[in-house]
């Protein structure tokens, strides 16, 4: 049987140059996983910033989190996730860099994931193939060849982005020169894997998932989703944080309903047991509830599981050996930052990778950003990273 010519193509790009923005979407066809699994085309959507130059060496390429899109700047839609560091004079500046962010493989925000139509006109679901990190990362580097990219000055981002960061230089040696992972170990920590299932269980325990099968039915697991998000915000944030903000002040009751007391006293009514465990009593509990609806409004559930497992897959040493040989042929500058109060990602860990890399040839960097914010701090302190971007090691 004859083998298929891969066709990659973009299928959509509309330019802004009030902002020098372009959004498209690039189409690969075929694409095969990591597993083995194949699809006859998968879809990146993605969002530019700024011009590539006639060398086609400055780009910088801001790979985003778990629940993350391509709209990391700005644009007519209004500002991105990383807006305070992507756009004229800021810490990646348009007029000079010409910075891609594209929405990963597997995800709901225009690239292809679970909840795309298959070929037979019906969500993928769970037929979608299990993805990893290095999936990911390599429908990346399509997309940014295609661009017309040579070369790639800086690959940037936290969490889920930095892991996608660590991955670059060695799924396309010679290609970049200076990774900066921010909060993401070389190997995803057991801790980590850990919450990752509890939020997996607490998406497939709802009644309403129908093992993937949800999107005809009008209602998805919108209750796991929500719990799950509620796990994930305790961990990406930190306890100093909690306190500071919310204490153990009560839930700000709703319009005509009576405030919560905990416990009862002088006689109060409320709440019954049933209200008790289903209605917020105190204000940390009503936040919980505020994320998960929020994220219910944007995201897939089944896209939540894929990606979440895709984090577990991410160990660089896998297949190479292990993390030393990984690091010997790196092949990029290496920039790391931890956050001092991050639960997840510990900073003595990324001290030590820091140190194993400088011993294995790698030029290597790391900073310890001071923050009460926890491991979102990554996202909130957006000026912190800035001030890091702005040293003159950053670039060239």
């Amino acid at each position: 049987m004859a083998v298929r010519e891969p066709d990659h193509h973009f299928v959509r790009l509309v330019t802004d140059e009030q902002f020098q923005h372009t959004a498209g979407v690039f189409r690969m066809q075929p694409f095969i996983f990591e597993s083995g699994a194949a699809l006859p085309h998968v879809d990146l959507a993605f969002e530019t910033w700024g011009r590539l130059n006639a060398r086609g060496d400055n780009a910088i390429v801001v790979c985003h989190a778990l629940t993350g899109d391509a709209h990391a700047g700005p644009g007519k839609s209004g500002p991105g996730w990383w807006s305070r560091l992507i756009g004229p004079g800021c810490a990646l500046d348009s007029e000079q860099w010409f910075v891609i962010c594209s929405n990963v493989l597997g995800g709901c925000a225009g690239s292809t994931g679970p909840s795309s139509l298959a070929p037979d006109g019906k969500p993928y679901a769970l037929r979608f193939p299990l993805v990893t990190v290095r999936d990911i990362v390599r429908a990346q580097v399509e997309l940014v060849r295609a661009l017309g990219v040579n070369r790639v000055a800086m690959v940037i981002g936290g969490s889920l982005g930095g892991m996608q960061v660590w991955e670059w230089p060695l799924l396309a040696p010679g290609f970049v020169e200076h990774a900066v992972a921010i909060a993401a170990h070389a190997v995803f920590p057991a801790i980590a894997i850990g919450y990752n299932e509890a939020m997996r269980q607490a998406i497939v325990a709802d009644e309403n998932w129908r093992k993937g099968e949800y999107y005809d039915h009008g209602l998805g697991p919108v209750a796991g989703l929500a719990a799950a998000r509620s796990i994930g915000m305790l961990t990406y944030r930190s306890e100093a944080l909690y306190t500071a903000r919310f204490g153990r002040g009560p839930a700000r009751p709703s319009e005509g309903e009576e405030a919560a007391v905990w416990p009862p006293s002088g006689g109060a009514s409320w709440p019954n047991a049933h209200e008790a465990f289903t209605r917020p009593l105190f204000a940390v509990e009503s936040y919980l509830h505020h994320h998960g609806r929020k994220l219910n409004a944007r995201f897939d559930a089944n896209s939540y599981l894929y990606l979440t497992r895709a984090m577990d897959s991410h160990d660089i040493g896998r297949g190479r050996g292990g993390l030393e040989p990984a690091l010997k042929s790196f092949g990029a500058r290496l920039t790391l930052m931890s956050i001092s109060t991050d639960y997840l990602y510990a900073p003595s860990t990324l001290r030590e990778t820091a140190e194993m890399a400088r011993q294995c040839g790698v030029d290597c960097r790391y900073f310890e950003m001071e923050s009460d914010y926890g491991h979102d701090a990554f996202l909130l302190e957006q000026d912190k990273i800035a001030a890091l971007l702005a040293q003159p090691a950053a670039f060239g």
